[in-house]
C-alpha cells in the first residue's frame, strides 16, 4: 500500500461529532491502560536509574520508552495507519530509536511519549476500526500481516504490553518495587 493523502474512505461519523465505535473506544482504554503502565512503573525513578542499562542486552528505560514513541506510537498509527509522508521519511533506521543522547532530559522523552500517545488517540477516534492501513513498510515486513485499524491497535496493546513487563523487570531490580504483586 502506499500513503493515501485523501484518506477520507477510513473516516467513519460513527456517533454524533464523529465519535469512535464502542469497540475502537475499548481498544483504546486497554492500550492507554498499558501507556499508564509504562509511565507508573518509571514513576519515582532517578534520572540515573532511567538511564542504567540493567539487563546483558544493555538498554535503559528511557531508551524503551523512545522506542515506544518512535517505533510503536508513532511508526504504527501516524506512518502505517495514516501514511503520514513527513513522518515515513522520518522514521528511524535500526536501533536508533533506542539511543537517548545524554544531554535529552528524561522528562523530554516521557512527555515525547504522551504527545505520541495523544497524536495517535487523535487519529484512531476518526479512523474505523476496518480502516486498511494508508501505508505498508513491504521493506522490514514483507507483504501486509496487519489488515485494518483493529489489527494495528491489537499489535500495539500487546507490544506495549510485552515492553511493560520488561520495565517491571528491570524496575524491580533497580530499587525491588513491584507494580503488581500477586499473592
Amino acid at each position: 500500500m502506499t500513503a493515501n493523502a485523501d484518506n477520507t474512505e477510513n473516516v467513519r461519523d460513527t456517533a454524533p461529532g464523529g465519535a469512535a465505535s464502542s469497540e475502537v473506544r475499548a481498544l483504546l482504554r486497554s492500550l492507554d491502560g498499558q501507556r499508564r503502565h509504562v509511565l507508573d512503573t518509571l514513576d519515582g525513578l532517578a534520572a540515573r536509574d532511567l538511564r542504567r542499562p540493567v539487563l546483558p542486552s544493555g538498554w535503559h528505560c528511557l531508551g524503551l520508552v523512545q522506542h515506544l514513541t518512535l517505533d510503536v506510537e508513532r511508526f504504527w498509527f501516524r506512518a502505517v495507519v495514516a501514511g503520514d509522508e513527513e513522518v515515513i521519511r522520518a522514521l528511524p533506521s535500526g536501533d536508533e530509536a533506542w539511543r537517548v543522547a545524554p544531554e535529552v532530559p528524561a522528562a523530554e522523552v516521557l512527555d515525547r511519549y504522551r504527545r505520541e500517545a495523544e497524536l495517535a488517540d487523535a487519529l484512531i477516534t476518526v479512523t474505523s476500526a476496518d480502516a486498511a492501513p494508508a501505508w505498508w513498510p513491504h521493506d522490514l515486513f514483507g507483504e501486509p500481516h496487519l489488515h485494518t485499524l483493529r489489527d494495528v491497535l491489537l499489535h500495539v496493546i500487546t507490544e506495549t504490553a510485552c515492553h511493560v513487563g520488561h520495565l517491571d523487570a528491570v524496575r524491580e531490580l533497580i530499587d525491588g518495587r513491584r507494580r503488581l504483586v500477586l499473592t
